[in-house]
This record gives C-alpha cells, structure tokens and sequence, in this order.
C-alpha cells in the first residue's frame, strides 16, 4: 500500500512540475533557514552546559542599591569563597578567580620562546568545580602548588612542542611589575568552543593573593566566586545566608543582598535591570526561533495556497477513490505522503544548501558550526521536516477528502468557492504580513547600526592605538611618554589603568550632604595628558597638569556624577570622597564609556602614575606610517618584548557585534522570506490565469483590452497584499520600538520607514503578479476559446 501511496505521488508531482519546482524552491530554501538557525540555536544554549556539576553549578552575584535604582554586580572579595566552603555545609566547594579578559595578556617566557598569552588566577578547587579535563597532571593538585601553572594543550605545544613534554618545565609569567617563575603542573585539554570562560593558561590565585597581600575576607572585590551545592539544596536559604555572611563581614545597613545564578544561564540570560534578570543573548535566540518558525510557515502558507488552488483538477479523481470504495482516512494518507514526499525531497535539497552556506554562515555568525551526525542535529532535522510536511499537507489532505463523491461525479462540487479563496488569500496576507515585519525590522536594526556608528561618543575613538606597559616603560613612565611624543606622526601619548571601555563602576562613599551615601562610580587612574589624548570636553574647570604639583590631591568628575550627587558650581569644592578630602578640580564632558544600551553612569578621574595602558592619538591619515615606527621604537626600548597593540575604534565596534550580526542575518531571512512569499504569489498568479483562461478569452472577444484584463487579475492579489501591509506596518512598529528601547539612545522607528516598506513591498508584489497577469492578458483569445 505505501509502494502505490508513493506511485501515485510521484506521477502527480511530475504531472504538475511548475507546481512541483515553485513547491521545492520555496520549501527547500525555508528549511534551509530554519536548519541554519537551528544550528545556531542549538550551539547558543549549549554553552556552558558541558560541565559535570551544570546541575549544581552557581556563580555569585550582588544586587547593589544606588541612587537611581540597583547594579547587579558579579564582583567578589577574594576570600569569600574560602569561607563558604568551611562554613557552609550545602556547598560542595567553591572556587575564586580574577575576572576572565580582566589582563589582557600575560608575557610568559620559557628558555626559548616569549609569547602573550590570556590567563586567570584560579584558586585549587577551580579544577574540582569545572570540567577542564586535565592531559597531564592532578586535578585535585595542579592548582595547590603556589609556584605552578596549568595550561592548555595548545599553549604547551607553542611553548614546548607537545603537551608531553610540558609537565615539570620552568615558564617565567611577568604581569605589569610583577615577575615570577613558576612550574608547569598540568595541562589541559583545549578549552571547549562552547565554553563562556576562555583561557590559555591558570595561575594558583595564593601567588596573586601574595602580591596583593589579600588575607582577610574584604567587604568588597573584583572577584568571581563560583560554588557547587549539595542535591536538594534549598537555594533561597542559601541566598540568605550568604547575604547575611557579608551583611556582618561589611557591617552594612541595609543589609547586602546576594544571590545564585545558575553558571550556564549566565551566558544567555547576562543581564540585570534594577536587580532583575532582564535577559542578554537570549533575547536574541528567541528572536532567531520566530524566524525560522516564520519563514518555515511562509514556506508551508505556499504549499497549502498551491495545494488547495490544484485542488479542483483533482475532485474527480477523489469521487472516483472514493467510489470504489477508499475511505476518508485512505484519502488522507494519500496525501499527506504526497506532502511528506515533497517535504523530505526539500529536506535533501535543504540539507545541500545548508552543506555550501555554512561557511559563509559561519563567517557572519563567528562560530564554528558543523553538520555533523549528532543526535541531537539528527533528531531536529527529522522533527522539522515532519511537522513541516504535516503541516503543508493537512489542510489540503482535510480539505479534498472531505467532498461528497456523488457531489463530485456529478459536477455539483463549485470550483473555487468563496470559503476557498478566502482562505487562500488569507494565507497571502499572513505571509505578506510577515514579509513587512521583517522589511522593516531590517531597515530599523540598519539605521540603528549606523546611528551607533556615526554618534560621536564623547570621545576620539579614530586613530588611537593602546598597548601593555612592559619592561623598562614600568620603570619610568614620564620618560616613555615623552619619547613616544617625540615621535613623527604621534600627536598626543598618555598612561591609564585599564581601559577606556568595560571596566565595572565600584562602590563609594561621600558626605557631601551630611551623612555617609554610596554611589556606584567608574574610576578613571590616568596619567597627565589622558583628557587631552582621548578628546575629552571640559565642561567646568580643568584637566589635569605638571604645572600644578597639588594637582595629585584634586579629582575630575563627569557631569553624570555631579548631577547625581547635586553639587551646585562643584569646581574648587572640596568633598570627602572615599574616605579623603579632594578638592573638584573639573567636570568632564559626559562620554559612553560604555555602550549606547546604557545610560551614561557616574565617573572620575585621578592620577596614577603606575599605569598598566598606554594610549596614542596617531595623526589622521598616517596611521600605518606611525604604527611602523612606534614598532621600532618599541623593539628597541623594550628588547625582547613584543608589539601588541590595538585600535580603541575596534574595541568600540566589538560592543555591538551581537546588533551587526542580526543586522546582516535579518539582510538576508528577509530577502529570503520575501522571495518564498513572491514564489507563491507567481504560482497562484499563473494559476488563476489558466484557471480563467476562457473567461479572459471572452472579455476579449467583447472589446476589454489588455490592460483592463491585467488590472482585473492583478488587483485581486494587489487587494491581499495591501491589507497585509496595513496589518503589518502596526505590529512591525511596536516590535521595533520594543527593541529600540533595549538602548538608552536609539533613533525612532519613524514613518518614512514604514511607508518606505509598506511600498517596497507593494512594488515587488505589482512585479511578481503583473507578468502573469501581462502573459494572460496578450495570449490570443482563440487558444483559449479553443478555436
């Protein structure tokens, strides 16, 4: 029975081939989309997923009140962990470590090769609470040697050939002014694609508590603090426990609050408003779900719209089955494997389309995405391709076996009825619906991008490199900036601490209004000559200078921090900040040290000499020329170091990667979309004209013109297509205002953009319809009066 089920399915789908061709070019490239986000999907919420302990695994965060509401921070003091392991029976163990990209890089040295690598300092446990499989070495000791070090089997084979070989070798790690030998006591496998955290190599964190001297447990810190709980855990009680562990430790009033997240949600679900989770990636991997579930059903909307207009060629055929006996459940089957037929043709062809785009895919996506036989990729495709031909076969396979057969030998059956044209016309709208939502999605998140872009952020980003600083610049920093200032090409050189962009606000306290207030500030360390580098725009007061010795005592506000703590002509005021009298020696400009998804917040400016960032404006156009010789300049101030630097416009840019990449997939699943929807309308066109084809014939003969009968059968799709574009353009508005405001400054949808789409639309639908209708319109009447 299933060798004729498929039979007969074959020889209708070679009896109809343009039906079939239209059928398989707009299902194959649906499914294809939907295979590629699936990908993507699937790779996205496997993050971090991979660790033994995922179930129990936590990081702890802090919700900090401030002024305007509360920062949730994942900032720790170094010591926490320590002490929730020894007085907290739920927790297994836990673990500490300095912030992952907290160094940019770390200058290790071996007897033959220096290089810079990125590297963490992670306490013993590190290794009992991930899954770092270890090559070689102890996992439960690699870490508890003060004078060891773990790498990564990439690290070890660049350094010493192969990982074999790499146990008990000497490597020297020099960070800023720090120097220390260490002993390689392990090495790791490479680190997984899908892990959050990237290193190349650990440090024990007893070395970095030694030159920090960190030996107490501290109120507050930079650090990560992750814990493995006990099964059964109550993890609201833990939460209270830890809250008031560090109530007491800082003697807070009001009381601090921290809490758990589960480790592997932190890569999706990152971000916090006012305390709350308030998404991050995920939003984004909701967002991909819809558009594959979108435009898989556009794909199903022309199958059915297909489907049901071949409809009426087949009644016939359905009286007679039915006549000799099949049943409705007969008919049913029949055509859902005509359906499932299509469909898994479709897949095949999907699958070879996804096999040529995935590199491309890739490139757009930067992941590492494969094809590969997972059980997991195995089991969505097979789920895919069946609820996609269940749902392009059902309605069709309902509707034709529903018929009377005696109604249908008879000829009693109307072709075409009103129920059966509205539906069809109602899925025209439905795909055409989604068509205007994704045009004008597409054209929003471009703007966007462009506004991010081309907004100055308070700051001159173009033409300034920063490197590390190493070797003989730590030990005289005026006489390195001096010389690099010397060079042709250089415009202007400071020293910072960190970096312009990324570094957390941390907590502070001053009396300006009578009684002790905390407010969440950036610190800026800079060195003479910063304010000037960056372009910076002085508001009140000013920057800081060597002319000035008292200079080192005075603090430089941005006008954020000044309105939040209502200081009124704050130049030459003296505040008590910190727990030390500074005199306000200026207010800056306020500029987006962060991105344009957050407000400006509170910052400062002070000295520091010791600076661990050395920034250069270069002069406009002679960027490649002045980089040539800061190179040599470099080589030969600091012998045996590397040049490593990098643009600070790319570290701009890098924050609104994840906004570029929609940007550029949403380029292409609207094109797409929009052609699967005009590839349905171009079928239904053309079957509407054969279909009509006496009826053109005789309008003809009776004096209507070619261009009566093209706007005849071009106006009742164009009818469709504009109530599309009416219910599209409100939803496609609120969507994107929605997503506008995830940023604190953000252009408006505007209605240019949505008239500008609605007629994009219209236009491309008027050129899919008018050829057929055109066609129809010039065909000789007598072809079609049969003459």
């Amino acid at each position: 029975m299933l060798i004729n089920y498929l039979k007969v399915a074959c020889r209708h789908l070679l009896k109809n081939g343009r039906f079939t061709v239209l059928n398989l070019i707009g299902l194959s490239t649906g499914l294809a989309c939907a295979l590629l986000i699936y990908l993507w999907v699937h790779d996205e919420r496997s993050v971090d997923k991979f660790h033994t302990n995922n179930s129990h695994l936590f990081r702890v965060l802090e919700n900090k009140p401030h002024e305007k509401g509360i920062e949730t921070s994942p900032g720790m003091p170094g010591l926490l962990a320590e002490t929730i392991t020894t007085t907290m029976p739920e927790v297994v163990t836990a673990t500490v470590s300095t912030p992952p990209g907290w160094f940019q890089k770390i200058l290790l040295t071996t007897e033959n090769k220096s290089l810079k690598a990125a590297g963490i300092f992670a306490d013993r446990h590190y290794l009992e609470v991930f899954s770092y499989p270890l090559i070689e070495g102890n996992a439960q000791l690699a870490l508890g040697n003060r004078n060891g070090v773990v790498v990564t089997a990439a690290l070890a084979k660049r350094l010493f050939g192969s990982t074999g070989a790499a146990v008990g070798k000497t490597i020297t790690w020099k960070l800023d002014r720090i120097q220390e030998t260490a002993t390689v006591t392990g090495v790791l496998k490479d680190i997984p694609a899908n892990s959050s955290t990237r290193f190349d190599f650990l440090l024990p964190f007893t070395a970095f508590q030694d030159v920090m001297n960190i030996r107490d447990l501290q109120p507050d810190g930079p650090f990560f603090t992750y814990l493995v709980t006990k099964p059964g855990t109550d993890i609201t009680q833990l939460n209270a426990k830890l809250s008031k562990l560090m109530t007491d430790v800082s003697q807070a009033n009001p009381a601090r609050e921290l809490f758990l997240q589960h480790y592997s949600d932190s890569y999706l679900h990152g971000s916090f408003e006012n305390g709350s989770s308030a998404g991050g990636r995920i939003s984004y991997v909701r967002l991909f779900s819809l558009v594959a579930l979108f435009i898989i059903l556009i794909a199903c909307v022309n199958f059915v719209n297909l489907s049901t207009a071949k409809a009426s060629g087949r009644m016939k055929e359905m009286g007679v089955r039915k006549a000799i006996g099949a049943n409705r459940g007969t008919l049913i089957v029949q055509y859902l494997s005509e359906s499932m037929l299509i469909t898994f043709t479709a897949m095949l062809l999907a699958l070879l389309l996804v096999v040529l785009l995935l590199p491309v895919f890739n490139h757009i996506t930067d992941k590492a995405l494969t094809l590969s036989p997972d059980p997991g990729i195995i089991g969505g495709i097979l789920a895919i391709t069946l609820v996609t031909g269940l749902l392009a076969g059902s309605y069709p396979a309902l509707y034709l076996s529903g018929f009377n057969p005696l109604h249908i030998l008879k000829g009693s059956v109307q072709r075409g009825t009103v129920t059966q044209l509205l539906a069809r016309k109602g899925l025209v709208v439905f795909q055409f619906t989604l068509s205007v939502l994704f045009l004008v999605a597409v054209i929003t998140v471009y703007r966007q991008i462009v506004f991010i872009q081309s907004k100055h952020p308070g700051y001159d980003k173009d033409n300034i490199v920063y490197f590390d600083v190493e070797g003989k610049a730590t030990e005289n920093m005026p006489a390195f900036l001096a010389a690099l200032k010397e060079i042709p090409g250089v415009v202007n050189a400071s020293g910072m601490v960190g970096n312009v962009l990324g570094a957390p606000a941390i907590r502070y306290t001053w009396k300006g209004r009578g009684v002790p207030e905390t407010i969440l500030c950036r610190p800026f360390p800079v060195n003479y000559g910063m304010i000037e580098t960056l372009g910076l725009e002085m508001v009140a007061g000013r920057p800081f200078s060597k002319d000035f010795a008292t200079d080192s005592t005075k603090i430089i506000f941005n006008e954020a921090a000044i309105k939040l703590m209502g200081i009124n002509d704050p130049v030459g005021k003296v505040i008590e900040f910190d727990g030390a009298r500074a005199e306000i020696l200026g207010v800056v400009k306020d500029f987006h040290f962060q991105s344009m998804h957050e407000p400006i917040k509170p910052l400062f400016f002070k000295l520091d000499f010791h600076n661990s960032t050395v920034m250069v404006k270069l002069a406009a156009g002679r960027a490649n020329e002045t980089i040539s010789k800061l190179s040599a300049f470099y080589h030969h101030y600091n012998p045996g170091f590397t040049f490593d630097y990098k643009f600070l416009d790319e570290d701009y840019q890098a924050q609104y990667a994840a906004e570029q990449r929609v940007g550029v997939l949403s380029r292409y699943f609207t094109g797409l979309a929009i052609l699967i929807s005009c590839l349905g309308l171009a079928g239904l066109a053309t079957y509407t004209a054969e279909s009509r084809r006496k009826e053109i014939s005789i309008r003809k003969v009776l004096g209507a013109t070619a261009a009566n009968i093209s706007f005849m059968l071009s106006t009742e799709f164009l009818r469709a297509v504009v109530i599309a574009i009416a219910a599209g353009l409100p939803l496609a508005w609120y969507c994107m205002d929605r997503w506008l405001n995830t940023f604190a400054f953000h252009i408006n949808v505007g209605v240019g953009v949505l008239i500008f789409s609605g007629g994009i639309i219209l236009l491309i639908s008027l050129c899919t319809v008018s050829y057929q209708s055109v066609r129809a319109a010039l065909e000789n009447p007598t072809k079609g009066l049969g003459i």
